[in-house]
């Protein structure tokens, strides 16, 4: 199959936008800029558009990987050194399960699941996965049930450790400033892979914008890369201000 350049656009485009948002994120909690936007609604939806973008990308491109067991592992490794990194440089904003280490687990887990999920109806598992994407997302909050109403109240005892954590159930006291739990984002990932499953046969490549393509191709390394610089850069301009 001839590569799907418009894939890497649309990550590129997203990854501008993550750029973009992690520098007002740098200007507001690192060097303290008062912008109170930035701390309301309309900075959270801007964080969960790029975060949904990645997320449904990366399921809906697995199927086009043939190495998923070294690409799960390399992302997987990935979210493991931004954790240790973090906790390390600056432990009062660690990334603990960050949405690295969703992706890496997303694309490991889907390598035996896939059996079985090959075998279910595409538009089915699409409707199903962000229904049960829906009903889940506020998991980590206590509770299952559709926009922010409570259905179901699930057991505190669920709530006890990192394991628990890693799942979606976080302990009291749990803090990250990056949480992608395997519950809820999984089933988004799975959106994404069947939403694949699902595309025309004879689908066009896609655009290609010369910069925001190559970014997309190397979206991970541009991810562990950008934080640094961007810190380094404002630190500069700080300094001389």
């Amino acid at each position: 199959m001839s590569r799907l350049y418009g894939l890497d656009t649309l990550r590129g485009l997203t990854l501008v936008s993550m750029i973009a948002y992690h520098a007002c994120w740098d200007l507001v909690w690192m060097f303290g800029m008062d912008w109170d936007w930035y701390r309301g609604q309309g900075a959270f939806f801007w964080q969960q558009s790029i975060c949904w973008t990645f997320i449904l990308l990366s399921g809906y491109c697995w199927s086009l990987g043939r190495r998923h067991l070294r690409r799960g592992l390399t992302v997987f490794a990935a979210g493991a050194l931004v954790s240790a990194v973090t906790l390390i440089a600056m432990p009062e904003n660690a990334v603990r399960f960050g949405v690295l280490t969703l992706l890496g687990s997303a694309s490991l887990l889907l390598i035996p699941l896939e059996r079985i999920l090959r075998r279910v109806p595409a538009r089915l598992g699409l409707v199903g996965s962000f229904f049960l994407f829906g009903l889940l997302r506020n998991v980590s909050d206590g509770f299952l049930g559709l926009g922010g109403k409570v259905w179901i109240s699930l057991p505190e005892a669920w709530y006890c450790n990192a394991v628990s954590a890693y799942l979606g159930f976080p302990p009291p006291g749990f803090f990250s400033t990056d949480y992608f739990p395997l519950l809820p984002w999984l089933l988004l990932f799975l959106t994404g892979y069947f939403l694949w499953r699902l595309r025309p046969e004879d689908a066009a490549p896609g655009p290609r914008v010369p910069v925001l393509t190559a970014m997309g191709r190397h979206s991970l390394l541009l991810y562990l890369l950008h934080q640094p610089i961007l810190y380094a850069c404002l630190s500069l301009l700080f300094s001389q201000s």
